[in-house]
């Protein structure tokens, strides 16, 4: 008798400790104590560190791999040839004017941390590209402005013997700054080129990088 009033209350005890554990859950789902966990079955908005960023766009956009190809009619895939980032153009700094810009005389700098590229093939059996480019844009010591202008150059190139430079095209993008700095995304259109049936990917090279050259013209001032 006494073994079976003792199993009896192990069995109380365990459904007791079942109930305060389903109990703890529902007040963390519904965010009593000042804990916020996300509910799957409620239909209140996301928090805003659950919106998509730059980044789930830039995945989105390229379906999360670097290389996206669309399929040829003969079941191929189309050839779609590598991203590389311009020796000497990964960074872009800018300085006050007269300025070298390095350490303390840096206004700011973006660097290029991410590429993608897109390829299908058009009716006239030529290549037509995108070119997507992801970086940041840092403060410098100097001060930055309110927004910057980012210059970016692409460049498809044959990679051959002696390589030649079959098209180029500039992409400006600003940025809006915040103390720490700001990001940018660009997704350069209407790269069209030719790849003979006798060559692959492997003979083209699509070359990446800022270009301080290419920044829009200050408008000439107006004087009375």
């Amino acid at each position: 008798m006494r073994h079976g009033l003792i199993g009896q209350a192990r069995v109380a005890k365990a459904g007791h400790k079942r109930t305060a554990l389903a109990l703890a859950a529902i007040a963390l789902l519904s965010g009593c104590g000042g804990t916020t966990i996300n509910n799957p079955f409620s239909t209140a908005p996301p928090p805003q560190e659950d919106l998509p960023t730059l980044t789930d766009r830039f995945d989105q956009l390229f379906g999360g791999r670097g290389k996206v190809s669309e399929t040829a009619p003969d079941g191929t895939e189309v050839d779609c040839p590598v991203v590389k980032i311009r020796a000497g153009a990964s960074t872009y700094g800018v300085a006050p004017p007269g300025k070298q810009p390095v350490a303390s005389e840096l206004n700011y700098q973006a660097t290029i941390s991410r590429t993608a590229r897109d390829c299908r093939r058009t009716t006239g059996g030529q290549i037509a590209a995108r070119i997507g480019i992801q970086g940041r844009v840092i403060a410098g010591p100097a001060g930055a402005p309110a927004s910057v202008e980012v210059p970016l150059r692409v460049a498809v190139v044959y990679a051959g013997v002696n390589e030649k430079v079959l098209m180029t095209k500039v992409y400006r993008t600003t940025v809006a700054m915040t103390e720490g700095g700001g990001a940018f995304s660009v997704v350069g259109e209407d790269l069209v080129f030719n790849m003979p049936q006798n060559l692959t990917s492997d003979s083209y090279v699509f070359y990446v990088g800022f270009d301080p050259q290419a920044v829009t013209p200050a408008a000439p001032s107006r004087r009375r």
